[in-house]
C-alpha cells in the first residue's frame, strides 16, 4: 500500500489496528479462514461501532486480502465475502458549532502561555480555513509564503492546494513561531510543548487540544467530532453570510460538489424560499 499507491503512514497505522485485531481472533493461517468467519467479524465491528470505523475496517481487511490473494496464500475470491454496510450520502446533518461558540473557544487561549499561543493559532486555522486536523499536523515551515500570503496545504491524496493567508491567522502563527515555538530541528509548523519538542505524531492530537478548549469554555459537542466539527462550523458560516456551495467546495477543498451538497441542509434561507405549504388535511 505504501509502495504501490503512495498510502500514507496515518491511513496504514489505522488499517493495521483492525488486521492486528483479526489476526488475533482468527488466526494467521490465510489457508484456514472462509467466507462466514469474514462476514462474522464484519457484521460485529457494525454492531459495535459507527458506520465510519466498520468501514475503515472492511476497507483494511479488504485490501489485505486481496495481497493475499494475489500472493497465493488465500482462497481466491474470499474478499468478495466482505459484506457492504448500508449507508446513505447526504442522510444525515453537518455537526457544527454556532459562531459565538466558535469565538468563545478561540478566546478563551491563554495569550500569555506558550501552549495558549498554539492553541490559538491551530483554532484559527481549523475556524478560519477549515484545514483538517491532519493538513494541521504536516503543515511545514516552507508551506506558508509570508510575502505572498498564502498557505499551501497538503491535502487528502496528497493534494496540494494554496490558501489565502489572512492577517488574523497569520499573526496568531507568527506569535507561535516568535514567542511560543520550543528551538527544534523539526520543519513541521506546530510541534510538542512539552520535550522532546517534535511534530505530532498522529491527527488525534490536533483533536486532543480541541477537546481540551472544548472543556475549559463549556461549550457542548453536538457530536463526537473535535477538530472536524470546526470545519463544519466554517462552512455553515459562509452560507450564513451568503456564500455559495462553490464558495464553500474551493475553500474546503472538496473534489466533487457532490460532497458539498450535504451543507444546503443547513441553508434555512433558501430551503424557505423553495419550502412548499403542507396540505390542509381534513378532519375525520
Amino acid at each position: 500500500m505504501r509502495q504501490q499507491r503512495g498510502t500514507c503512514e496515518v491511513t496504514l497505522s489505522d488499517y493495521s489496528r483492525y488486521l492486528r485485531e483479526w489476526l488475533r481472533d482468527r488466526g494467521e493461517e490465510p489457508s484456514q479462514w472462509n467466507a462466514h468467519s469474514v462476514r462474522a467479524f464484519v457484521l460485529e465491528k457494525s454492531r459495535t461501532c459507527g458506520w465510519s470505523t466498520a468501514k475503515n475496517c472492511t476497507t483494511a481487511l479488504r485490501m489485505f486480502l486481496r495481497f493475499l490473494i494475489v500472493d497465493g496464500r488465500c482462497a481466491v475470491g474470499l474478499d468478495t465475502a466482505i459484506p457492504l454496510l448500508a449507508h446513505w450520502r447526504l442522510a444525515a446533518l453537518p455537526r457544527y458549532l454556532q459562531p459565538e461558540d466558535v469565538e468563545r473557544l478561540i478566546a478563551s487561549c491563554d495569550r500569555t502561555s506558550p501552549v495558549g499561543l498554539r492553541d490559538r493559532a491551530i483554532l484559527l486555522l481549523l475556524a478560519r480555513l477549515g484545514l483538517r486536523a491532519g493538513d494541521i499536523m504536516h503543515l511545514c515551515l516552507s508551506d506558508i509564503d509570508w510575502k505572498g500570503g498564502w498557505i499551501h496545504v497538503c491535502g487528502k491524496g496528497r493534494s496540494h492546494t494554496r490558501l489565502p493567508l489572512s492577517q488574523e491567522v497569520g499573526q496568531a502563527i507568527v506569535d507561535y513561531l516568535k514567542n511560543s515555538r520550543p528551538q527544534t530541528k523539526a520543519n513541521a509548523v506546530f510541534v510538542r510543548c512539552r520535550a522532546p519538542f517534535r511534530a505530532f505524531a498522529c491527527n488525534s492530537a490536533i483533536s486532543a487540544i480541541v477537546v481540551r478548549v472544548l472543556r475549559r469554555t463549556g461549550v457542548v459537542r453536538p457530536s463526537r467530532g473535535a477538530a472536524h466539527l470546526l470545519r463544519h462550523s466554517v462552512a455553515t458560516s459562509i452560507l450564513r453570510h451568503g456564500g455559495s456551495l462553490q464558495d464553500i467546495a474551493a475553500l474546503l477543498r472538496h473534489r466533487s460538489i457532490e460532497t458539498t451538497q450535504i451543507y444546503a441542509k443547513v441553508d434555512i434561507t433558501a430551503l424557505r424560499q423553495i419550502a412548499q405549504p403542507w396540505p390542509e388535511v381534513q378532519l375525520c
